[in-house]
């Protein structure tokens, strides 16, 4: 295997994805080792322009992946610092795994409710009756 480094693919299917790579040249047949691959994509507004980043594949815990050369349509490496630095602190984020278990089971496994410290306030009929006192509203006339 060679070198690591950083580099922004660009696949087949129109996919851009940024990972730290490297190629596993074995058999003479060439195949590029993604680590923690992501989709960076630029976000424009007139209060300036944003990266939107996601993993590129959602439900799965891998880290690695492999890709044949013949799905790729060019890799190219990158050393902009700003965007390396973006990229480790969103898999440095990233790292805990997802949790598939339902409310039920997170609350039979002696996991809390919210309360009004944690910012639950009421429920949503408590609300509604406040805010219809406030504004005087008489659910029956309106």
């Amino acid at each position: 295997m060679e070198e690591e480094f950083y580099a922004i693919i660009k696949l087949v299917s129109g996919e851009e994805i940024m990972a730290l790579v490297s190629v596993d040249d074995n058999d003479n047949d060439p195949i590029l080792v993604c680590q923690n691959p992501i989709v960076m994509k630029m976000i424009y507004n007139p209060n300036g322009h944003y990266v939107k980043i996601k993993q590129w594949i959602e439900l799965c815990d891998d880290d690695m992946y492999m890709i044949k050369l013949d799905k790729i349509i060019t890799v190219t490496e990158t050393k902009d610092e700003r965007i390396v630095e973006i990229y480790n602190r969103f898999i440095e984020d990233n790292k805990e795994p997802m949790d598939f278990r339902s409310p039920k089971q997170l609350l039979s496994e002696g996991l809390v409710r919210p309360d009004s410290k944690m910012g639950y306030v009421s429920s949503v009929e408590e609300a509604r009756k406040k805010l219809e006192a406030i504004y005087k509203i008489n659910p029956k006339t309106s």
